[in-house]
């Protein structure tokens, strides 16, 4: 299937060089391009593996039918005029994860977890409490380690942890899990896509192939996660339901409380809800209360989500730079009750802003920064907002320098993506917390 074939890859990202190398002692005529310059040793690298490397601004004219597969980045928009030519071709089309899928060994065990919000929460608390309760548990996806890097690592029996992004799951054909987590559904990621709609289906594609067999953990409290299960044929299993759920005290697990709400170093709805489903997944392999609760008392949460970077002269400063819709960022809002100096945007992706209203009640000022900057200082002004046009982060941390006062919450949470000015939401949360470490 994936021998002897001329294959196209686009994209030189992770996944792309992660795939190339993959694939390159399997007899295949390969190529692959990217829009910028590969890093030299990088390029090397591949070149001394017979693999030609094209560094090409404009990828249409590389694709013709000639190829027996194209293997598409994610981050390669569905409506963009690469993907339009390739289905207009009907050439074979997969991405890195679904290729590397097909040389999973035999009995090893999938899960695979997904949603608008939460997701490397939700697996890092997964593949963290697996390994405590010693089971044997790899893991990979959009949470940083390509599956073409990890599966040679793979044996029969294992546990295959994937936090996979709609990006992902827009072409899967074959790809299946044993244990599928939706977590949430909200608007984002419709440039991507075109459509909410076609976001929604594609979230949907996370339980693909299910049978009986299959089990499938679905936010029973979000409408769009409901709407895009109610026909799949997995053994479907409800978070924030009457049986597992988040009461006043505690998190419980089918009606018996799992530990109680002060002893969970995360705070905030959204978390406790992430701390709910991955005990769904933890509860199918292994339990054990005590190494559980004491995981849980000491867990700090994932960088750039909610991370506590310092206090400084009685002012805290969280990184929350992973907020890329309006969703994330109103449950950072949710979370304080000081007074919150916000910096707010990035990406243009046609978000709505005026999600944010019912939670902007302890926001004393807003920083706008990104390709929205105009919007966002619109946005504030409509609610009586003070507001800042700071179009950089490095401007809106000069001007939060000017205005912080003791007490108050300095709160990088974008409710935008950061691809207008930075290659990925991590490199603004590094620029964020490298500012706040030199004050």
């Amino acid at each position: 299937m994936y021998e002897n074939k001329k294959i196209l890859i686009l994209g030189a990202a992770r996944s792309g060089i992660a795939i190339a190398k993959f694939l390159q002692d399997k007899h295949n005529d390969l190529t692959i391009s990217d829009v910028k310059a590969l890093d030299k040793e990088v390029k090397k690298e591949l070149e001394s593996l017979g693999i030609k490397v094209i560094e090409e601004k404009d990828q249409l004219d590389l694709i013709d039918n000639s190829y027996d597969l194209i293997i598409k980045n994610p981050a390669i928009m569905e409506t963009s005029l690469v993907s339009k030519k390739i289905r207009d071709l009907n050439v074979r089309c997969e991405n890195e994860m679904e290729v590397a899928y097909h040389f999973i060994p035999q009995n090893v065990q999938i899960i695979g977890i997904t949603g608008s919000n939460g997701k490397t929460t939700t697996t890092t608390l997964v593949y963290e409490l697996l390994k405590k309760l010693n089971v044997n548990v790899v893991l990979g996806g959009n949470i940083g380690y390509p599956l073409a890097s990890v599966v040679k690592n793979l044996k029969e029996n294992d546990v295959l942890l994937l936090e996979i992004s709609d990006h992902q799951l827009n072409d899967f054909n074959d790809f299946k899990t044993n244990i599928s987590v939706l977590l949430n559904i909200c608007p984002t990621h419709l440039d991507y896509h075109g459509t909410y709609e076609h976001y929604k289906w594609t979230k949907a594609k996370i339980f693909n192939h299910h049978t009986s067999n299959d089990i499938a953990i679905i936010n029973k409290q979000n409408d769009d996660c409901l709407e895009v299960s109610k026909d799949i044929k997995s053994n479907k299993i409800y978070f924030n339901d009457e049986n597992n759920y988040i009461g006043e005290d505690g998190i419980y697990i089918d009606k018996e409380k799992v530990i109680d709400l002060k002893d969970i170093f995360l705070k905030g709805r959204h978390n406790y809800e992430d701390i709910l489903a991955s005990l769904l997944v933890v509860k199918r392999f292994s339990w054990d209360p005590k190494v559980i609760g004491e995981f849980l008392k000491n867990f700090g949460g994932v960088e750039h989500r909610q991370e506590f970077v310092r206090e400084y002269q009685n002012i805290k400063f969280y990184n929350d730079s992973k907020a890329t819709n309006p969703t994330a960022t109103i449950n950072a809002l949710k979370t304080f009750q000081e007074p919150i100096l916000l910096i707010l945007g990035g990406q243009e992706r046609n978000q709505d802003f005026n999600e944010l209203n019912p939670y902007m009640n302890y926001v004393k000022k807003i920083y706008a920064i990104g390709t929205v900057t105009s919007r966002v200082v619109e946005y504030a002004k409509s609610i009586h907002k003070e507001v800042e046009a700071c179009y950089k982060l490095n401007v809106a941390l000069e001007k939060i320098k000017e205005d912080m006062v003791s007490g108050d919450v300095v709160l990088l949470s974008t409710a935008s993506a950061s691809q207008d000015q930075y290659v990925k939401f991590e490199d603004r949360g590094e620029e964020f917390k490298k500012f706040v470490a030199n004050l």
